[in-house]
């Protein structure tokens, strides 16, 4: 039995923990862990569990069954559809999806739910299925369950062809073939791009080659690093203080280890949730243990004779001796790939329009290839239209389903995505969620709790609107601060509701102001008449 928990839509409640304890875990107050693959003797608990959720938060796997016959795919087969516009590539048209991730997944699981009933092929650059990644950080580095055991559950049967292990090396988007490593060529009709992003790996390839430097991404990096926490390492150093960073310090202090986190802003998480917010997390890490140093850089990473990790560097004039070194320093979006077909893609992802279709190097909105999950940078309507590339769990999914149900409509039926982002964290038993863009905003109030009880809500604002809201432990109220930020509410709010906050005038968010990445020189355009302009991509440069 495999399951996953959206805990874009879990709110706390616990009904779950009291049906299945020994599957779900409520650690603090609200901060749900689960374990992803349960023994088969949880079954009926665990199906207790999921039709109990106030939030039908709970996935699990189909019940097993032959493979459906392509014909049975959708709700009245094949047949309804060779009555409508898209009867002809709903039967036989050729979908491939590069990406066999989250993203690929739901997109592929939406498209036969639709009806699509052609050919359906997923490509995969790992070996693995396709896995839940958050677990990844918590779940598997605490030894509660096994990385080999958050593979995704499967909510329908795909009837598809997957090539895993072989990642896309090239893109034809006049032949409408996608080129793989091992020299195949794989013809579709229409694409999806779902290649996600990598973790960015230590600049310095002599440093990041010592046993004991890693970084976390995949299933195979968080295998490594549990096999490396359990053998109780003198002092673990992670190197960033972002999400992954902050959630790898929470694990290493909950087993005991001692664990060294640099950032080279002033405060963790800065970047998603401004420096008074992130002052606040900066506090939650130095009271349960961990030696937090803002403001500091790694200058290098050294070695003893057997080309093990022994010491690091810092620029504060300091060193550590170090067992273990996470770099955590961000993502880099897998688009090389795509160099030299045609589209619009760079360091800073694939460009798309708001129904998930790819630009091409001019602009244009290309019919049959879509771009989905964290490569995806598409126009957010609610924030000004700002190109933004979300790299969250919940949003991967959403984007997922439009894509696939754009594929197989026709214009006048696009959907296009509006789903504001979410995302959430689980650190030291505190469960951290936002809603929004509080990464836009000038101004945060806190509007609801204490923050010297852990327990807040944090309104963001932008220009005299709502853009944002950030809980800590307080995850039920952000449901209805979620449609005051679709209806662009006026910030700060004027709102008397339970729980107020003794002081909630709103001060400087402390976000650090950045351009965007949408503001390179990304293109080179060439020709002086309408019929002559085109633009050509700019060698791209990957950090």
């Amino acid at each position: 039995m495999r399951l996953v928990v959206d805990l874009t839509k879990c709110e706390g409640y616990a009904q779950c923990a009291f049906l299945a304890p020994d599957v779900f875990t409520i650690q603090g107050d609200e901060a749900l862990t689960y374990d992803p693959h349960p023994d088969e003797a949880q079954h009926r608990r665990v199906l207790r569990a999921a039709a109990a959720c106030p939030v039908q938060a709970i996935q699990l796997e189909r019940s097993e069954g032959p493979e459906p016959q392509p014909e049975a795919f959708g709700q009245s087969g094949t047949a309804a559809f060779l009555e409508d516009g898209r009867n002809a590539f709903s039967a036989s048209g050729r979908i491939v999806i590069v990406g066999a991730s989250l993203t690929g997944l739901r997109a592929a699981e939406r498209l036969r739910e639709e009806g699509f009933a052609g050919s359906l092929t997923l490509i995969g650059e790992e070996t693995h299925e396709p896995y839940d990644r958050p677990p990844l950080s918590k779940q598997v580095l605490t030894g509660s369950a096994r990385s080999a055991d958050t593979s995704l559950p499967r909510r329908r049967a795909l009837q598809a062809a997957w090539h895993l292990g072989t990642a896309a090396s090239g893109l034809d988007v006049a032949a409408k073939q996608v080129h793989l490593a091992d020299g195949r060529r794989i013809g579709y009709d229409k694409l999806l791009i779902a290649t996600g992003a990598r973790a960015r790996a230590w600049p310095s390839a002599a440093e990041s080659a010592l046993s004991g430097v890693l970084t976390l991404r995949t299933r195979d990096d968080a295998a490594a690093l549990r096999r490396l926490l359990d053998r109780r390492p003198r002092r673990v150093l992670v190197i960033g203080a972002g999400f992954i960073g902050c959630e790898v310090a929470s694990v290493c202090r909950e087993l005991g280890v001692a664990v060294t986190v640099t950032e080279a802003g002033p405060a963790p998480l800065g970047a998603a949730l401004g420096g008074v917010i992130g002052a606040i997390a900066g506090d939650l890490h130095r009271e349960n243990g961990v030696d937090l140093r803002c403001g500091v850089r790694i200058e290098s990473l050294e070695g003893d004779a057997a080309g093990r990790l022994c010491r690091a560097r810092l620029s504060d004039g300091t060193s550590l001796e170090v067992d273990v070194a996470v770099a955590a320093l961000g993502a880099v979006r897998n688009v090389e790939w795509l160099e030299g077909s045609g589209l619009a893609s760079g360091p800073w992802g694939v460009a798309c329009d708001a129904g998930c279709r790819a630009f091409d190097a001019n602009g244009i909105v290309t019919d049959d290839v879509f771009v989905a999950g964290d490569v995806a940078r598409a126009p957010q309507p609610m924030f000004g239209y700002q190109f933004l590339a979300v790299e969250h769990w919940g949003n991967a999914v959403s984007q997922a389903e439009v894509a696939a149900h754009n594929m197989l409509s026709p214009g006048t039926e696009c959907w296009p995505h509006l789903a504001l982002p979410k995302f959430w964290s689980v650190q030291f038993g505190t469960e951290i969620k936002s809603v929004g863009v509080p990464s836009v905003a000038d101004q945060v109030a806190i509007v609801q709790g204490s923050v010297s009880g852990r327990r807040f809500l944090a309104v963001y604002g932008y220009k005299g609107r709502i853009v944002g809201a950030v809980a800590f432990n307080q995850n039920k109220w952000l449901e209805f601060y979620e449609p005051l930020i679709e209806q662009a509410a006026p910030f700060p709010p004027s709102l008397h509701h339970v729980d107020e906050a003794s002081d909630a005038n709103p001060v400087p968010a402390g976000f650090r102001h950045r351009g965007s990445p949408t503001q390179d020189a990304t293109v080179v355009v060439t020709g002086h008449y309408p019929n002559e302009r085109r633009a050509r991509l700019a060698p791209p440069r990957f950090p």
